[in-house]
């Protein structure tokens, strides 16, 4: 595997990116890996790696770059309480304006390096980026083909860009991987989520994985993570992209 970390100019500064891909052959199609609230760390590596040995080009982007945050482990430590009303800040000063301009510059860094495939491409986004992965591919329509929300929030708002909106401005194949028990997307949004999506007739699946909590895919989170679900949604995101970047 070939792995870098790079510095990819953007309108407000330098997103810094971690990009993984196979030694051998290529190009590969393109992953957008959108973080989650807690930010860019070693377990989110990890999973861009074992996407990356399926054969694809991985790029992982911090999206925290604004606020001069990487890692929170690099923080100063705080109280439980105060720690995760830090996160929370960092994950408000994140918008889908903004994350599209970052989306905009890992294309163009992308389309300069000769291990990236210049055909279709797919994204995903984890909690609070599952709407960053919906929208991406509205912004890239003709470009990319499949995108999906693992246990991510805000699917359904009154914005212009909620997700269950921008779904319908994209010819991508999507996929929701829901949580029963989640607080940040409970089950009436992911029922009015897939009511939409229907009705609109939106290429598109909404799975609830039952017994489950949000976070579930997540092997270092403690007592959410469930194994036959990660598997599962594992299984899922490798079909879904083996259908459409293939």
């Amino acid at each position: 595997m070939i792995e870098q970390t790079v510095e990819l100019a953007t309108k407000d500064g330098a997103i810094t990116t971690f990009i993984v891909h196979p030694e051998r052959g290529g190009p590969y199609p393109i992953i957008l890996f959108f973080m989650d609230a807690p930010a860019i760390r070693e377990e989110l590596r990890d999973m861009a790696r074992r996407i990356a040995s399926v054969g694809y080009y991985v790029m992982l982007p911090n999206l925290y770059y604004r606020r001069g945050v990487m890692e929170m482990k690099d923080l100063p430590p705080l109280p439980e309480a105060e720690a995760r009303a830090r996160m929370f800040d960092f994950m408000g000063s994140v918008t889908i304006p903004l994350v599209m301009d970052d989306t905009d510059a890992l294309l163009a860094f992308a389309a300069k390096d000769k291990a990236a495939s210049p055909g279709q491409a797919g994204a995903i986004g984890y909690c609070m980026s599952g709407q960053y992965a919906i929208n991406a591919a509205a912004r890239y329509p003709e470009r990319i083909a499949c995108a999906a929300s693992l246990y991510g929030v805000q699917l359904v708002t009154d914005a212009q860009d909620s997700p269950h909106l921008a779904a319908q401005r994209t010819k991508a194949e999507l996929y929701f991987a829901c949580a029963e028990h989640d607080n940040w997307a409970p089950l009436e949004m992911v029922e009015a989520l897939d009511a939409s999506l229907k009705a609109e007739g939106v290429n598109a699946e909404v799975e609830l994985y039952m017994g489950v909590h949000h976070g579930f895919a997540f092997p270092q989170r403690g007592a959410v993570y469930d194994k036959p679900a990660a598997e599962r949604h594992w299984e899922r995101l490798f079909a879904l992209f083996a259908r459409n970047l293939s």
